[in-house]
């Protein structure tokens, strides 16, 4: 494992990665930040946005919905309320998904609901982000 992080990037429902790789990147609350082999400890909150790794110089990009990560002794272990590979992205979803989410960031906004509306937001920015990182 010289040079590289253990990853696993885990969902209530699967362990979606786990593999060696050179370089990880995550949407921390505080920014995006990276880890590679030999990092210092690191324990992060995660918003909603795009991971990405690299692996023999391929990249990978998962869509991550929030969560916690936690760096140490050569591995990044994210715990994630949801995450997708590029690849699993169901497009013509992801984009009904945001029409949905559109349709409540209206209504939300013009009930002046801050649950509805933070919800709205949120579901929101999911599908964006899916819809990015599926590559449309």
């Amino acid at each position: 494992m010289a040079n590289k992080i253990l990853l696993e990037v885990v969902t209530p429902s699967r362990l979606l990665v786990s593999e060696e790789v050179e370089l990880a990147t995550a949407p921390g609350t505080d920014g995006v930040f990276g880890a590679m082999a030999n990092h210092s400890p690191l324990l992060a909150t995660l918003k909603i946005g795009e991971m990405h790794y690299l692996n023999e110089g391929n990249a990978v990009r998962i869509a991550l919905s929030g969560g916690f990560c936690d760096v140490s002794n050569n591995r990044m272990t994210v715990l994630a309320e949801s995450a997708e590979l590029s690849t699993e992205i169901d497009v013509d979803r992801a984009l009904k998904a945001k029409e949905r989410a559109e349709r409540r960031l209206q209504e939300a906004e013009a009930r002046k609901g801050d649950i509805d509306l933070a919800r709205a937001q949120a579901a929101f920015a999911r599908a964006l982000t899916r819809i990015h990182i599926a590559g449309h």
